[in-house]
């Protein structure tokens, strides 16, 4: 498969930014959500609100007409995995510190790059795996993880990030037949359905307060995912998720302001180490190399 060119990657980074903004809000409408309702609950409105939220892109695309797929059982293998991640996530944005859960979750390019290589064709330069590598120490550092001290909350982003990779891979594969809008829409649909008896087994009245929360948590939901495909559509996989990176010191950024958790210097050379592994992914080199001293 062809690498995309400066363009496109220009493209992939700003539908990206759209992203890392959206899931850092997320972050935390997650969790003051949380604290009063179940996230079987808080992932059902979010569904089933984002839905009347999606409605002005479908109808922008065309209607209904624009959301007809002939790959219906990969949307609903897509996002069955995707629900049973996003689920582990909520849980552990009640269990652990913001920064703690984004940084575990990104051992997702691990598996992402590694699917994307294996079944999408994509090609993995050394300077991409290189770009992962970096990206992956930063989030060791800013975790810090240590024999013997992986809690619960730990362990369900761990996994959580697993299923996310599936996910983004499938994704990837869906952009190639389905548009943004048309994978955001069955998104929507198909895990509204799986949702429905959980949270209804659990369903209690959000207070005023908490409604302005989970609506904040539709309207990311909704749209960061719109963005994700977008820039999917105009970049490799690997690619686009190193971009990702961003979203750890931003939320560990965040989470200081907001929660008062700490952001020391170990946390300040992860995210350098993260936004080196961005540049050097983002970074073109002329066909044909450099030389020293002149151009090949």
């Amino acid at each position: 498969m062809p690498a995309a060119p400066n363009a496109s990657i220009t493209r992939a980074a700003a539908w990206m930014a759209g992203w890392l903004t959206l899931m850092v809000v997320i972050a935390v409408a997650g969790r003051e959500a949380a604290r009063e309702l179940s996230v079987f609950q808080v992932m059902l409105l979010r569904s089933t609100l984002g839905m009347a939220m999606l409605w002005p892109l479908v109808r922008a695309a065309g209607g209904l007409a624009a959301v007809r797929t002939e790959r219906l059982p990969q949307h609903m293998l897509r996002n069955a995995v995707h629900y049973a991640a996003q689920y582990g996530w909520f849980v552990a944005l009640t269990l652990i510190p913001l920064a703690q859960v984004v940084s575990i979750e990104f051992t997702m390019p691990i598996w992402s790059a590694a699917l994307a290589v294996a079944f999408l064709g994509e090609r993995m330069s050394g300077r991409k795996w290189l770009a992962v590598l970096l990206g992956l120490v930063g989030v060791a550092v800013i975790v810090r993880p240590r024999a013997g001290e992986l809690d619960v909350g730990q362990l369900i982003a761990l996994a959580s990030a697993l299923g996310f990779a599936v996910s983004v891979v499938l994704v990837k594969s869906l952009t190639r037949t389905d548009a943004a809008v048309a994978i955001s829409f069955w998104m929507l649909v198909v895990q509204s359905a799986i949702g429905l008896v959980p949270a209804l087994l659990v369903w209690r009245w959000p207070s005023a307060a908490v409604w302005a929360w989970v609506v904040v948590v539709a309207f990311c939901g909704t749209y960061s995912h719109y963005c994700f495909a977008r820039a999917m559509q105009h970049a490799d996989a690997t690619v686009v998720v190193p971009m990702d990176f961003l979203r750890v010191p931003l939320t560990a950024l965040v989470g200081w302001l907001a929660y008062s958790e700490r952001l020391d210097l170990f946390t300040a050379s992860g995210v350098g180490l993260i936004l080196a592994g961005n540049v050097l992914n983002l970074l073109r080199w002329p066909a044909g190399g450099w030389r020293i001293g002149r151009k090949v």
